[in-house]
């Protein structure tokens, strides 16, 4: 098996080649679904969700065909000016000790991002919400766990 932090390293690259950085979908996994796939030798990725306004999905990591590690997030705009940029922006940032979603802060202008997390790569539940002028416009709730 791969080391742990072999697949941390391995789900940044992903993320960002994918969703938060304005990848390109894959071809649809279940119907009316948006798929983003990214691979390395035997490492490959999916972020595969339903939705848009209101949405679902689910983040996983495969090695060698074998699962080992997921996420599951669910989250909804609540508010006009939601910017899409914005929120990949943040995740752009995803950080080492925490390769969930985004930084525990981020700001730029009148937007700030916000997460929270409890628990480590092995298991873990967070939550991240944006602010524009200090009223919230989006959140999003997301839990995961290693695979075995």
């Amino acid at each position: 098996m791969i080391e742990r932090d072999k697949i941390i390293e391995f789900l940044m690259r992903a993320k960002k080649a994918t969703y938060a950085g304005k990848g390109a979908e894959s071809a649809s996994s279940r119907p009316a679904s948006h798929d983003l796939e990214y691979s390395e030798g035997e490492l490959m990725y999916l972020d595969s969700f339903l939705g848009g306004r209101r949405f679902a999905g689910e983040e996983a990591v495969w090695v060698n065909g074998a699962p080992c590690w997921s996420m599951n997030y669910a989250g909804q705009v609540t508010g006009e000016d939601f910017s899409g940029d914005f929120l990949k922006e943040a995740l752009l940032r995803v950080p080492f000790d925490r390769p969930y979603r985004g930084p525990e802060f981020h700001s730029d202008g009148r937007y700030t991002y916000v997460c929270d997390v409890d628990g480590s790569f092995e298991w873990f539940q967070g939550y991240e919400a944006i602010y524009l002028d200090g009223r919230k416009i989006y959140d999003c709730f997301f839990h995961g766990s290693t695979i075995e």
